[in-house]
């Protein structure tokens, strides 16, 4: 089973943003979300990677649990959703949006591949991410969805 270590930033029903600083080891309240927008599912970082952008990946905790920030989480990478996102200033990277599930969930423990997600679910989350960019001017575009095997293979290369 391939694992990864999940920081929770933001936990699932939460409508503002938590950032981790390493530096100071505290979490900051870096955004309040629009009345309605929430986190669909627990929000954080995996651990020991770096992005495109200098930040750790980001992972999406698909659970039937709401955890606390700071909450560490093995979790089974089961898919990724690969994107694009253009900052207020034009520039545009990479931002891909990993997907986890922990190694513990009982009612997402046959999920072992993006594919056996509901429909409904990977729907939800690419909605959330296009309307949190929005609101912050940015823009956010998924690419693709990738299946585990290649998400996994593609985080391996982001770690440090």
């Amino acid at each position: 089973m391939r694992t990864v270590t999940a920081m929770v930033e933001c936990p699932k029903g939460i409508n503002h943003k938590l950032e981790f600083d390493a530096e100071e080891k505290r979490f900051t309240l870096t955004k309040i979300l629009p009345a309605g927008l929430t986190f669909p599912f627990d929000f954080g970082f995996i651990t020991d990677t770096r992005g495109e952008d200098g930040d750790p990946l980001d992972i999406v905790i698909v659970s039937e649990i709401t955890s606390y920030p700071g909450t560490m989480i093995e979790c089974r990478i089961v898919g990724s959703l690969a994107a694009l996102q253009t900052e207020r200033n034009g520039k545009t990277m990479r931002n891909d949006r990993y997907i986890g599930i922990p190694v513990v969930s009982q009612l997402f423990s046959e999920v072992k591949d993006i594919a056996d997600l509901a429909e409904a679910i990977i729907n939800q989350l690419e909605a959330f991410f296009r309307n949190y960019n929005e609101q912050a001017g940015k823009v956010f575009k998924v690419l693709e969805r990738k299946d585990a095997q290649t998400a996994y293979r593609l985080m391996k290369l982001q770690q440090h």
